[in-house]
């Protein structure tokens, strides 16, 4: 067992390179991660923005196309590294390993993670999967088109599949492995630290909701890249050892008879793609739940309602979604017994997210709110929860998924209900706790405008696709200009590229604040929110130990807002019974 005194210690860096490059201190490996998301949504966005572009002005020349004119094969690799490099990188990256990594360690009263080491390993581990992922854009056919859920036929044949299915598709399964290992064990320090080295008194009833989603990510993330790393691995032996996991017998391609591989299964990949796949929706989106909670308690001065329940809520959401993978494979020919099983799961993991939506309304209703820039990320992830949760329910229906599924109705989903809201939910995270981390304040003005032109914007953006969806648009077309029953449907498109160059030119607003603030923004004081949690107890930002060797003790819960008879309107965790001022 770890505890305060045996784990998490470790004396303060004495060099650059051990205190701000491989360095052991969370807090720098969580800034560590948060600027590798950083980098990589930009990244994500401009290769979006390419795919907008092409799809409005098929002819237009852009760069990075040789020839200057982009071929459909070109727009699928934008599509597959868009997709991975925006679900590996950066929503399964910042909210929980760049966040988690800074804060969890602190709110729960400790020096450090339980495994500084691992810690370190696990951040240059996803690192050097970024690096390979991204280097498939520079290899002999440049990067794979088969999509981020890498399907096979397509993916397993090799360069005989086509442009990007030889070398490019290999990083491509390096680079995602890589990934699953520095996930895992990430997950692994992540599950320790917050079982053993909580302070006293900081019992599990008295963890914030941040903590609670931070494990039960961690828990999912445990079960779901190990899953994935195997798959990525038969996927491998399929294209370089001569195995047939995942191919099937009988296969021409291009004329040409495929008789090397036999007696595989195509199916055998989406299963295990998907047991990893819906389970990495939670994993992206569960840390945003502890976020908006921890928020929207914080800026309407008042508890949580129904914490408990809240608690209970994550946790069926994370055991359900190991339940639901099968409503991502309804048009795979499954028994329509097993579709209406996974259908069936699928509504009811609806209600423990209803629970937390519902408590979210309470603790905000009759609150004193306060409209900062965190809270307003925080108010906008719960109506982007909400809309995208509610097209989920036509997509659970299998009769229904059966026109839907392969058209913008899902992407329009998914961007919305794992995309979009994650990335509110880091925006949240980030106004809220910037002071904390920088020890100076993001400029609220500047915030607020960046808020507003990106919430009207995203849905200016994913509303429209739901439409062309119910149309019957197929995705992942790169060009529907020779498509007569298409055509009507162009202005929405090019209404969605225009509103998608506003949010993208809105993010460099944000970058913007965000560098500018950390050299020459407000200084922060060390609790600018009047919030109750132990990462306000300390400096802004942190000495290197958290706590300069005091270990704190908790004496309450952590959402003491607005007590009946206390002269403050709220009471930190960490405030001694007798130092509690009474109204008299």
């Amino acid at each position: 067992m770890v505890t305060h005194e045996s784990g998490g210690h470790h004396h303060p860096p004495s060099g650059f390179i051990r205190k701000y490059i491989f360095s052991l201190d969370h807090k720098v490996i969580g800034i560590q991660y948060y600027f590798l998301a950083l980098f990589s949504v930009f990244v994500g966005m401009a290769l979006s923005m390419l795919m907008r572009i092409h799809l409005v002005w098929p002819n237009a020349k852009l760069p990075f196309t040789p020839g200057g004119q982009m071929t459909p094969e070109q727009y699928l690799a934008l599509v597959t590294m868009h997709g991975s490099i925006m679900v590996f990188m950066v929503l399964t990256t910042a909210p929980q390993s760049g966040f988690g990594n800074y804060m969890l360690p602190i709110q729960i009263g400790a020096e450090d993670m339980a495994f500084p080491v691992l810690n370190m390993l696990s951040f240059w581990t996803t690192f050097v999967s970024l690096v390979v992922l991204v280097s498939a854009f520079f290899v002999t056919g440049g990067a794979p088109i088969s999509g981020w859920t890498a399907y096979p036929t397509l993916s397993a044949l090799g360069e005989i599949a086509g442009p990007g299915q030889g070398a490019g598709q290999n990083l491509w399964i390096i680079g995602v492995a890589i990934f699953c290992i520095g996930s895992l064990l990430g997950a692994l320090n992540f599950i320790t630290t917050t079982v053993d080295l909580r302070a006293p008194g900081r019992t599990l009833g008295r963890m914030p909701l941040t903590v609670w989603a931070w494990l039960v990510t961690a828990i999912l993330g445990l079960l779901a890249f190990g899953v994935l790393l195997a798959a990525c691995l038969l996927l491998l032996l399929d294209r370089v050892a001569g195995t047939s996991f995942f191919i099937p017998g009988g296969l021409v391609v291009t004329d040409t008879p495929i008789v090397s591989h036999t007696g595989g299964s195509p199916l055998l990949w989406q299963h295990l793609f998907w047991f990893f796949g819906h389970p990495e929706v939670y994993i992206a989106i569960l840390p945003g739940m502890g976020v908006a909670s921890h928020v929207l308690s914080t800026f309407s001065r008042k508890p949580v309602f129904g914490y408990k329940a809240m608690v209970g809520a994550l946790g069926a959401i994370g055991f359900l979604g190991f339940c639901v993978w099968g409503h991502h494979m309804f048009i795979s020919g499954m028994s329509p017994y097993s579709a209406f099983a996974f259908s069936l799961l699928t509504m009811t993991i609806g209600v423990p997210s209803a629970i937390k939506t519902f408590n979210w309304l309470g603790t905000l209703w009759g609150g004193r709110i306060q409209f900062t820039t965190a809270m307003m990320f925080g108010l906008g992830f719960v109506s982007l929860f909400v809309t995208g949760g509610l097209s989920g329910l036509f997509l659970a229906q299998p009769s229904i998924d059966l026109y839907l599924h392969d058209t913008y109705f899902v992407v329009a989903h998914f961007h919305l209900i794992m995309g979009v809201a994650a990335i509110f939910g880091i925006f949240a995270a980030t106004y809220f706790w910037f002071p904390k981390m920088f020890g100076r304040m993001l400029n609220e003005p500047i915030g607020k405008a960046h808020f507003w032109l990106t919430f009207i914007g995203v849905y200016s953006i994913f509303m429209p696709m739901h439409f062309l969806g119910l149309a019957g648009h197929p995705r992942r077309y790169a060009d529907t200009t020779g498509v007569n029953f298409l055509a009507p449907l162009h202005p929405v498109h090019y209404f969605i590229t225009i509103a998608a160059m506003i949010t993208i030119t809105a993010q460099l607003i944000f970058l913007f604040n965000f560098l500018y603030s950390m050299k020459a923004g407000q200084k922060a004081t060390e609790n600018p929110w009047n919030a109750t949690t132990l990462e306000w107890s300390i400096p802004s930002p942190p000495p290197f130990d958290n706590f300069a060797g005091h270990v704190p003790v908790v004496y309450r819960g952590p959402y003491e807002f607005s007590v009946p008879g206390a002269t403050e309107d709220y009471i930190p965790q960490y405030l001694a019974p007798e130092r509690v001022g009474k109204a008299h």
